[in-house]
């Protein structure tokens, strides 16, 4: 497999949709290499990327209002398979000549279609559940095209032109709310399309250590590793790439969790061999975050002050060798797709938070990134880190975020607050564990709200306490999210504990609120 960035990509096109991400994903998950586009690309442009096909997402707009995304009609002179879905789908069909118009019906969440033939939904169930989400709808299929299912307020709900290859559907198949949605993609990909099923972690795996390979040259780098899935998938690849020209560097910068230290020193080094040097930059960024309230500002220090360590770490990491005149001119950061996409970077989305990582670099940055994951979503990290090698613990571990308990601390960070946080933490990850739920929750965030407190009742006395958050959620990609339904034994083991346990806390809430409207952690 070529190097990934030479890949021929299908490209998703983003009309506004909430789910242009997770279009991406499934595609991938077809085994086939995807990217987000914004709808502004021209066609020019979505030609010279040599795609293997074009998908078009929903989005929130009416095709016929004005100021609307528009699709160029010439994207189909150029014989690229397409598929369009919701908003795509009805702006592809107004694009070749047909109709949309607003019919009165409006479906939203789980509707029923009928299927009437056609090679997407051959052998699947006549009658089936999809998610709806839309006002206007295709009235009259394109000349060419044959209508293959149907809805109450969708009388096009899909349609097929498998002469010229294109296709699709006015339901949303990439979520889960569409039982034969992946189904349906794939046979658009595979069987309309004709594209093979190549994309692997095998493939993968090799394609980026030749790319890192490619980058570093003779060079050598330093990888920030933070503990997480990410940091550590990244290092062990491109140490298979550089071998012992990578040294990794673990910034322990006070805001971590409790026992983290110990196992990112222990088990990174005995799963992969690489040398680790332990920078101790606590009083550093704790004093850096003094009197700092804003979350975007917490995110740019700590970003910041992770690139001054490592920075500082270069002396070590080189030793004897610096004085023969060599330089560590590259750093490896484990930034993921995801991350892109919510710092606003390349695909003209809005940013969300500036992940430490990406946003929250310093514009005088010493070194050249090395990012071999940018363009993989979580599954696929974990995928290439077992075709790697790496043990389970480390694999399969609960996402932690690179500002770790800086961001969970809703105010100030202190020491004291961090202490608190840090307890409460380890009681909640505690009794998750002993109740055997870790492999049904994404992550669980605990969360001081440090700037807030609440009476209370403890010893038959008035008590004037922090709360704390627990914010248990259930996701495939980040992209989006659900809160976890925990038993309530367990909820109340971890109430009583930390009420009881943890000084200053009279207060224990659970966030029950989706990705979106709000995002998995609270800063």
């Amino acid at each position: 497999m070529a190097d990934i960035e030479q890949q021929r990509p299908v490209l998703v096109v983003d009309f506004g949709a909430q789910y242009a991400q997770l279009i991406a994903r499934r595609v991938r998950e077809a085994k086939v290499y995807s990217e987000v586009i914004p709808h502004t690309t021209t066609v020019e442009e979505i030609v010279a990327k040599n795609p293997l096909a074009v998908v078009l997402s929903g989005g929130p707009s009416s095709v016929y209002a004005d100021g609307a995304p528009k699709l160029d009609p010439a994207l189909f002179d150029h014989d690229i398979p397409v598929f369009g879905i919701c908003y795509g789908f009805q702006a592809m069909a107004g694009a070749l000549g047909g109709t949309v118009a607003e019919t009165g019906t409006r479906e939203y969440g789980r509707t029923d279609i009928a299927v009437s033939g056609g090679l997407l939904h051959d052998g699947l169930p006549a009658t089936q559940p999809v998610w709806m989400s839309h006002g206007d709808a295709v009235t009259e299929a394109p000349s060419g095209f044959e209508v293959t299912a149907t809805s109450d307020g969708a009388p096009v709900a899909a349609f097929e032109d498998r002469a010229r290859k294109l296709a699709g559907v006015q339901y949303h198949p990439e979520v889960l709310h569409s039982p034969h949605g992946q189904q349906v993609l794939s046979r658009f990909l595979h069987e309309i399309a004709g594209i093979p099923a190549a994309w692997t972690a095998s493939n993968i795996a090799d394609a980026l250590i030749e790319q890192v390979r490619e980058q570093v040259g003779d060079g050598h780098a330093i990888c920030g590793l933070s503990g997480g899935v990410d940091s550590a998938v990244a290092a062990a690849l491109v140490q298979r790439a550089i071998g012992d020209r990578l040294t990794c560097v673990f910034v322990d910068h006070g805001l971590m969790r409790a026992g983290e230290r110990t196992q990112v020193e222990q088990d990174f080094v005995a799963a992969t061999g690489a040398r680790l040097i332990t920078v101790d930059a606590a009083d550093t960024f704790i004093g850096e975050l003094a009197g700092v309230t804003d979350p975007e500002t917490k995110r740019k220090i700590i970003g910041r002050e992770f690139i001054r360590s490592f920075e500082g770490a270069v002396s070590d990491v080189l030793g004897e060798n610096a004085s023969h005149g060599a330089t560590v001119d590259f750093l490896v950061q484990g930034t993921l797709y995801p991350d892109v996409v919510e710092s606003g970077g390349g695909t003209g989305t809005a940013n969300i938070k500036s992940h430490h990582n990406v946003g929250g670099l310093p514009e005088d940055l010493q070194f050249k990134l090395v990012e071999p994951l940018r363009l993989l979503f979580k599954d696929e990290v974990r995928a290439v880190g077992r075709e790697l090698g790496l043990p389970e613990e480390i694999v399969g571990r609960q996402p932690f975020p690179g500002p770790g308990l800086g961001i969970r601390i809703i105010g100030e960070v202190t020491r004291d607050r961090l202490e608190i946080l840090r307890h409460a933490d380890s009681i909640a990850r505690e009794e998750l564990t002993s109740a055997g739920l870790d492999g049904t929750i994404w992550q669980c965030p605990v969360v001081l709200l440090a700037d807030v407190r609440s009476v209370g009742v403890q010893g038959d006395g008035r008590t004037y306490g922090h709360p704390i958050v627990l914010r248990p959620v259930s996701s495939e990609d980040a992209m989006t999210a659900d809160w976890t339904r925990l038993p309530y034994e367990t909820l109340e083991r971890i109430s009583t504990r930390i009420t009881n346990e943890v000084a200053d806390v009279n207060r224990v809430v659970l966030d029950v609120t989706s990705k979106p409207p709000g995002t998995i952690e609270w800063e």
